[in-house]
């Protein structure tokens, strides 16, 4: 009896710590080595806890970059402070869950979408942490997939733009690869601050460049864009190399080149008596707002070429990976509520 009575009593002790073990897993994309998208692994995680300037938020979709494949390169690992194993992405929509007890902005149920910190990540999973400073109400206007789409690409596009080259209205910019995720962001930016835009893309995309607004749309497979847009303001590089060599002699003295992918060089910058700048995009949830209204007055569109299931992530970086996608690719975590 003594022994039935024990076992019943370690069973009752025993479920409620099985219960919230279960509860502290996730389904996630996890990193234990480094390689091709072949190492990203569709798994059981831990679930994260928030700190007390931290959302525990239900993520609903999350947005994929090229940058995301950082965490399975040694190389940019060890340069982002990225350490294995992993769980990569920057970009979640989703629902708050759980709030630290230092946050104010927001509270369980609400809707938001943030650009995790790039040494942090976590968005290829069914739940994340975001500080305030990362995340915003979501736009009431877009879905959770769309919402996904837009931090890293759209705050890059405007820290490029209005922080570092002040671009003012009147005012005249190229930018390169306009079908892309920066691109696409980076020309409604441009036009919503009263700009005149030039953009580049390939010929399928010429199309989409004028229906983003850009004032003139160049094919770079049978143009010369530096036989079209001439004294230019401001040029935005998110292709390097050629590129940017080329794009020197297009801008006007006292002009800027701003690069995401490069910096650009210092003699060239000055034998055409020009500015320079290589940025890397900063979480900024104040921005991110300010990108929301211009959402939701209909100046800015979202282009989300392609949703994949949260398990096929790795074809997700295959694509992401070619820089030559139209707009953005999102991975698809759960259903969006009703």
């Amino acid at each position: 009896m003594k022994t039935k009575i024990a076992v019943i009593i370690a069973a009752l002790i025993a479920t409620p710590v099985f219960a919230q073990s279960a509860r502290s897993t996730m389904k996630a994309i996890v990193v234990h080595e480094y390689g091709g998208p072949e190492v990203l692994k569709y798994e059981d995680a831990p679930r994260p806890e928030p700190k007390e300037n931290e959302i525990l938020v239900k993520v609903i979709a999350a947005g994929v970059n090229p940058v995301d494949s950082a965490a399975r390169s040694q190389k940019y690992a060890r340069f982002m402070n990225i350490t294995l194993p992993a769980i990569p992405g920057y970009d979640i929509a989703g629902i708050v869950e759980r709030t630290g007890t230092s946050v104010t902005k927001f509270k369980a149920g609400d809707p938001v979408y943030a650009y995790i910190a790039l040494d942090k990540g976590g968005a290829y999973a069914e739940y994340a942490v975001a500080t305030e400073k990362e995340a915003a109400a979501k736009p009431k206007s877009l879905t959770y997939v769309e919402a996904a789409a837009v931090p890293l690409v759209s705050l890059t596009a405007w820290q490029a733009l209005i922080d570092t080259a002040k671009l003012s209205p009147g005012q005249t910019v190229l930018i390169h690869g306009g079908s892309g995720g920066v691109g696409s962001f980076a020309i409604q930016i441009a036009k919503a601050r009263g700009a005149k835009a030039f953009a580049t893309a390939s010929t399928p995309n010429q199309n989409l460049l004028k229906q983003l607004g850009a004032d003139v749309a160049i094919d770079y497979t049978k143009q010369k864009f530096e036989d079209i847009a001439k004294d230019v303001d401001v040029v935005l590089d998110s292709v390097g190399k050629d590129t940017l060599v080329r794009s020197y002699g297009i801008v006007k003295k006292g002009g800027i080149i701003v690069s995401i992918v490069g910096r650009p060089n210092q003699a060239e910058l000055d034998k055409h008596g020009i500015r320079g700048a290589s940025i890397s995009v900063e979480p900024n949830s104040d921005e991110l707002a300010e990108i929301t209204k211009l959402i939701e007055e209909k100046k800015i569109k979202v282009v989300v070429s392609q949703t994949l299931p949260l398990a096929e992530a790795a074809k997700a970086q295959s694509q992401a990976d070619t820089r030559h996608t139209r707009g953005k690719i999102v991975l698809k975590v759960a259903e969006e509520p009703k």
